[in-house]
């Protein structure tokens, strides 16, 4: 078991209740909305302290460690609707992580520093319209002017593209092809050429806003690269390390909830003269699924333990996100089933859940990607 301390426990009893008063009791409207109010909730963390958690303090950071993030992401796995903890998860983990590692003293100040505090909100964009897990073949293209990059191309699925200040954007800088001559940039959402084509209308994770972006002869300056010209690929597949990480975490947490909420409620729901849960088929099925999830909690554990210990977590993170990903959709549809028609209603919490959690095994690295690292991890 990772040893959590007294202030882990105190920081967890701190995010859960944030989460109780700030977030679960509006997850409905903001479901109905399609994004939740994000400048206004994330100055609210930032006020707390929680988005910069094992950032520098010299840029506003915690200068905590790694499990501090565990604790984080594991209570925003429990709130009611899963997109709250995902256009989270992007400010602290997904769009931040090369900027902190790599980015000049000036870059961080500008724009690192206002993410943590939550004054900007911040996100990745990678996925193309003709590349998504295949990050190689991407083709938005920033073309060198002077001191000048100026971009063109397109940018899909961009969580947090609507509301967000300023884009981690991954683009080609020079002509060599594949993974090879890319380059992460800031790019200030405010630039022109920089605009959101259309906001997209999602199956799940719906609080969350989610966008495609167009770049038209968009020009920032060459000094917005975040750590060496042409290493972008190589510092996008870092960064990816900590975005599956901080989503399993979450994940195994949501799974849990969901599990417990579904066990109290065949509890409570008599059917063929006893209560649901007696019928030992629906206790079994169940008590799988505690296993699973157990299993799952202890290796992300053992993933962190790992990065605390500055090793290299690629096999940890990519076995976790393919195995979180499948317990996922196990969970939500048990306990969808297991509530019966209610569970089919938008009334019930279950047919949220079923689906925010199927983009786990998408978003991220889809699960045939996962299957394809792990087969070159052991010379397939």
């Amino acid at each position: 078991m990772v040893a959590f301390t007294e202030e882990h426990e105190a920081f967890r009893k701190s995010v859960r209740g944030f989460v109780e008063r700030e977030i679960d009791p509006h997850v409905d409207a903001w479901e109905r909305d399609g994004q939740m109010p994000t400048h206004e909730l994330f100055a609210q963390m930032g006020a707390l302290g929680y988005l910069g958690l094992e950032y520098d303090p010299a840029y506003g950071g915690g200068g905590a460690d790694h499990l501090f993030s565990v604790v984080l992401a594991e209570e925003l796995g429990r709130c009611d609707a899963a997109g709250v903890g995902m256009a989270i998860a992007v400010q602290t983990d997904m769009a931040t992580p090369s900027l902190a590692r790599f980015g000049s003293h000036e870059l961080k100040e500008r724009y690192l520093a206002p993410a943590i505090r939550g004054e900007m909100v911040t996100a990745i964009a990678v996925t193309e319209p003709d590349a998504g897990s295949d990050v190689a073949g991407l083709r938005t293209r920033a073309t060198r002017d002077g001191d000048d990059w100026v971009i063109d191309g397109a940018k899909l699925y961009i969580t947090n593209g609507v509301q967000a200040d300023w884009l981690c954007l991954l683009a080609r800088t020079s002509e060599e092809g594949g993974a090879r001559g890319m380059s992460q940039i800031v790019v200030p959402t405010s630039t022109p050429g920089v605009s959101v084509s259309r906001k997209l209308d999602k199956l799940g994770n719906r609080c969350s806003d989610t966008a495609e972006l167009a770049f038209t002869g968009a020009r920032v300056p060459v000094s917005n690269t975040i750590g060496t010209i042409g290493r972008g690929f190589q510092q996008q597949m870092a960064q990816f390390q900590n975005e599956r990480m901080v989503a399993c975490y979450g994940r195994v947490a949501a799974c849990e909830r969901a599990l417990d909420r579904t066990r109290d409620y065949l509890g409570q729901r008599t059917a063929f003269g006893g209560p649901l849960v007696a019928n030992q088929y629906l206790s079994y099925q169940l008590a799988e699924l505690y296993a699973r999830v157990d299993l799952c909690r202890h290796y992300n554990y053992a993933c962190a333990e790992a990065y605390v210990r500055g090793e290299d977590t690629s096999r940890f993170a990519t076995i976790a996100k393919l195995a979180v990903g499948r317990l996922c959709e196990d969970v939500a549809r048990t306990c969808l089933q297991y509530h019966g028609g209610i569970g089919y209603m938008e009334e019930t919490w279950t047919a949220r859940f079923l689906r925010d959690m199927r983009i786990t095994s998408i978003g991220g690295g889809a699960d045939e990607v996962m299957l394809q690292v792990i087969a070159k991890m052991h010379g397939m």
